[in-house]
């Protein structure tokens, strides 16, 4: 690309303008845009290349582009989509993550781009293969691993392929089914189901039937039955089988090479981001994944030629399939790659999104390269996140020794540096029962003991109230916008009123500064609306001045205000506030900047020089959710990326990391001991992002339950308050959640009072299956009987396994309460006593599907009409596709010149015709609402529509 006559492909021009997934598929070595109702489906003979544009609050736009190689794809096909990735990387300004996707082994973040699976299709563009919709309709066996992002894997339709270590979906024409191996993992079992209904959805028109199969469990006789005849009868099944696909490789201590002349060469001494030249590629290997780093002032020639090093590499070593292949741009690396270093300097973040863009552009064109679709994305404002309700009770106590003072209502708002504080806010939210937000609040110059003190007896509180408090930990100079707004005024002095804090300072001979009400003291006032408005006591001279706020100047019982010619008339009226607050009923002295008395300058021990510069705002990240392990001691996280309330699993404790806030979310059925290691846990994590990613260590840090999320949580998700309510494990909840109450999982342990059940139900079940011709199964559905003779071994059979269940239902308690604990092999709940019928055999001797038994106390059979997809709902209260009226673009913008009225100004894009929508906002209205809030808002302002 060297040569001023070559021009980056055609097929990429204008690309990654607006959020969301472009795709482009290798056919005869060029990249070709897919239509969008081919996104999701991947033909294993077959390269692709995936865009995927995400906006960051910064206000540019973050891109990964993937190439996704099918396993019966040509090597020219995979090796051409390895080089146009480099190609469109260039388009966009040097700056995308690379990523090699093989089929099977395809990463997390990918596979989040498709929720809940993609299914690889038979064929190809270049095969002779015929299309899966081409072909009549199979029944397939697929494996179905992963607990967030799933992996679905076609398996071959046999009783060998079975396992008790894994979940599996049958898909057959009439009903799909599940079957849960004995030690399946129970968050698969939950995503199983979403694969479930998603194949119900486009394959089966929404209307086949749901059954639920589990390894060894024969209460759900009827299910078990049908399923088992579809293999040929019951019988055991085998052990899981290791299969290379299966051997995951091990990460190794990390070793780095320089890539020279299409060879790498060991970099000796120890990592550090220091042995990176700018001018060079390098590549990283961790063992299960492989870095290429590329120098931003690298030719895009060796760009290419690094990809091409990294896979031969990996060949050359014999690793396995799944070793991953990752290309970071320098100054756009990943956590995952800057982990492997003992710390990322501070400043080395990722430079100005703009600013790259621009020396990377001119780099581009130097070398003769055209650079298309490189538009400038509009800054964003900072966000307010939601505040707590208002009028709630407070009370707030300070820590002195081993006690708890609290503090008289005039105090309190006032907090000392040296000390430290506990802070219960008591409030309703909505029409939920009391909810309670408990903060200790950590003064600068605070000692040790009262800091430990103030947690402990935080933690003690917390347990009284049963855990439901929000828990949080703020320092001084970093309160959150929630914690500000509770207080007003809020003001932070000098000084500390704590035994510890009085006797540490005279311990260093220092002069006691505690604020009094007699003394001289400055107060800056600064911020401007309820949620950042604080009042801090700083210096009492001319220099701690500056033109952008408001001052207060306390002198003996004369107390002057100062308005700085910059400062705002919310900050004006706050001074005032803040003077009734620290001296009720003080008259006050008012002074303009630049027409002060002497009296005030003698109060500040004489006229000085100060500033009139703006306060440097601090970077705006973008939230990301983390999953942590330790291994072998080394605290690790992994991200969830593309990230939804359907993450936060019950049996798991994440990590929230908003930049300005880090949340630990503990799950209902996390053991006991793990709940009360949350906080150590965000410590761990704020310690390893301090050093990787610059995260202030001061940043607040809350704990926060399952069931009792504060709104300042929830509006980092698209959130459903009514999956709160539904009790039980992963598997439980998904159930109710998708096929309704009345399949909620029963509280029943199915192994107890079924002493010599299980035998008898064995015969029945034989006697059922033998029913049927096993030889004339078909493998799109259950057999039909085509005689008499057949329909009366049936009803026989049904007869028995009838009077089975029925006499084993009898010895079970009728009074089983909902599972709250994390059972490893639910099953699903019958329906209501009055849904409920005996099984007549001369009723069922003429069916033509096997009898659902439905007084063994469970049901699993769900059809399309009873269960309308909980996705639509959740659209229509968003507004898509509820509108009675549409209205053009330009009259909906929030500027228009025609503006239109009678409408949910909150809501302005719901009205907005499909195809319009589209153009707008580059997605279709579904994708857009399952956006969390705050991104719907950010797009919505990008567009004028807010």
């Amino acid at each position: 690309m060297s040569s001023s006559s070559k021009v980056l492909d055609s097929a990429f021009q204008g690309v990654g303008q607006k959020p969301g997934t472009e795709i482009w598929r290798i056919e005869n070595f060029q990249p070709v845009p897919l239509p969008k109702s081919d996104y999701g489906k991947f033909y294993l003979g077959d390269s692709y290349i995936v865009l995927q544009t995400t906006p960051s609050k910064g206000g540019s736009y973050l891109y990964d582009i993937h190439f996704w190689i099918g396993k019966d794809t040509s090597q020219d096909e995979a090796g051409t989509a390895a080089i146009k990735t480099v190609e469109l990387d260039a388009v966009l300004g040097g700056r995308a993550v690379q990523h090699r996707e093989l089929q099977g082994h395809e990463s997390d973040k990918f596979l989040s781009y498709f929720k809940p699976c993609i299914i690889p299709l038979e064929g190809g563009v270049a095969s002779g293969f015929k299309t899966a919709e081409e072909e009549e309709f199979e029944t397939r066996l697929y494996v179905c691993r992963g607990k967030r992002v799933v992996r679905l894997k076609q398996v071959p339709f046999a009783r060998s392929s079975l396992n008790h270590d894994d979940v599996f979906i049958l898909d057959t024409q009439n009903k799909i089914y599940q079957f849960n191996g004995a030690n399946s993992n129970i968050q698969e079992r939950a995503k199983a189901l979403e694969v479930i209904q998603f194949l119900k959805e486009k394959y089966h028109e929404g209307t086949c039937n749901v059954a639920i199969v589990d390894d060894g469990k024969l209460d759900t006789e009827s299910d078990s039955g049908e399923f088992w005849v579809l293999f040929g009868g019951f019988a055991p099944i085998g052990k899981k089988v290791i299969s290379e696909d299966d051997v995951i490789p091990e990460t190794t201590p990390a070793k780095l090479y320089r890539i020279t002349d299409g060879e790498v060469k060991t970099v000796e001494g120890e990592l550090s981001k220091g042995l990176l030249e700018n001018n060079k590629c390098y590549l990283l290997d961790c063992g299960a994944e492989i870095f290429v780093w590329v120098g931003r002032v690298t030719q895009v020639e060796d760009r290419k030629a690094a990809s091409q090093v990294a896979e031969d590499f990996i060949a050359g070593q014999n690793r396995p399939k799944t070793t991953r292949i990752t290309c970071v741009i320098q100054g756009y690396e990943t956590n995952s790659f800057k982990s492997n270093f003992d710390s990322w300097p501070a400043g080395s973040a990722a430079p100005g999104a703009e600013e790259g863009r621009g020396k990377v552009a001119a780099l581009l064109k130097q070398q003769g390269v055209g650079v298309k679709g490189m538009s400038k994305s509009a800054p964003m404002n900072e966000e307010v996140p939601p505040l707590l309700d208002g009028g709630g009770k407070m009370e707030v106590w300070c820590i002195n020794g081993s006690a708890k003072t609290p503090l008289p209502k005039e105090d309190i708002g006032k907090f000392y540096s040296g000390d430290c504080y506990i802070v219960l806010y008591t409030y309703h939210s909505g029409d939920r029962k009391e909810d309670y937000f408990l903060c200790c609040w950590i003064g600068k110059d605070s000692i040790e003991e009262d800091q430990k003190m103030a947690t402990r007896l935080a933690n003690t509180m917390c347990n009284s109230l049963k855990g439901r408090p929000v828990q949080g930990r703020v320092f001084d100079g970093k309160e959150p916008p929630q914690f500000i707004a509770l207080f007003q005024p809020m003001v932070v002095l000098k000084g500390g009123l704590s035994t510890g804090y009085k006797k540490s300072i005279a311990d260093k001979g220092l002069t006691d500064e505690t604020y009094t009400a007699d003394c001289v003291s400055l107060f800056r006032i600064s911020g401007t609306s309820v949620h950042n408005n604080k009042t801090l006591q700083v210096d009492a001279v001319a220099t701690s001045l500056n033109s952008i706020d408001c001052f207060l100047l306390q002198s003996g019982s004369s107390m002057f205000t100062w308005h700085g010619n910059q400062s705002t008339y919310e900050q004006q009226q706050l001074v005032a506030r803040v003077a009734e607050f620290l001296k009720p009923g003080v008259a006050l002295k008012h002074a303009k900047e630049g027409k002060e008395s002497s009296a005030f300058w003698f109060a500040l021990g004489g006229k000085l020089s100060y500033t009139s510069k703006t306060a440097s705002t601090e970077i705006i990240g973008d939230p990301h959710l983390f999953t942590f392990s330790l291994n072998k001691g080394k605290f690790e996280v992994e991200e969830v990326y593309n990230f939804s309330q359907d993450d936060l699993l019950t049996e798991d404790i994440l990590i929230l990391d908003t930049h300005a806030e880090v949340f630990v979310w503990v799950g209902q059925c996390v053991e006991p001991k793990e709940k009360q290691n949350a906080f150590e846990i965000g410590q761990k994590y704020i310690d390893m992002a301090a050093s990787l990613e610059g995260l202030s260590p001061h940043v607040p840090l809350y704990k926060v339950t399952e069931g009792n999320e504060p709104c300042f949580f929830t509006t980092f998700f698209s959130w459903d308050s009514t999956q709160a309510t539904v009790q039980g494990n992963s598997f439980q909840k998904k159930v109710a959640l998708l096929f309704g109450a009345s399949h909620a999982v029963e509280a029943q342990d199915r192994s107890n009072g079924n002493q010599g059940g299980p035998t008898q139900r064995a015969s029945a079940l034989a006697a059922l299956s033998s029913a049927f011709n096993p030889s004339s199964a078909s493998k799109a559905s259950t057999p039909k009987p085509s005689s008499t003779s057949q329909g009366s071994q049936r009803a026989a059979a049904v007869a028995a396994l009838s009077s089975v269940l029925t006499a084993e239902k009898k010895k079970q308690s009728p009074d089983a309460s909902p599972i709250k604990s994390t059972s490893s092999t639910p099953a699903v709940t019958s329906p209501p006593p009055e849904a409920k019928s005996e099984v007549d055999p001369s009723e069922l001797a003429d069916s033509q599907e096997v009898p659902e038994a439905k007084e063994t106390g469970v049901v699993s059979e769900t059809s399309g009409e009873d269960s309308e997809p909980k996705q639509e709902r959740e659209q229509d209260e968003n507004g898509n596709g509820s509108t009675q009226s549409t209205f053009s673009y330009e009259q909906l913008k929030a500027k228009s010149e025609n503006p239109v009225t009678g409408i949910d100004f909150k809501r302005r894009e719901a009205y907005l015709l499909d195809e319009e929508f589209q153009a707008v906002f580059g997605m279709e209205k579904e994708a857009f609402y399952k956006l969390p809030k705050w991104k719907q808002d950010m797009l919505k302002k990008k567009v004028d529509l807010f």
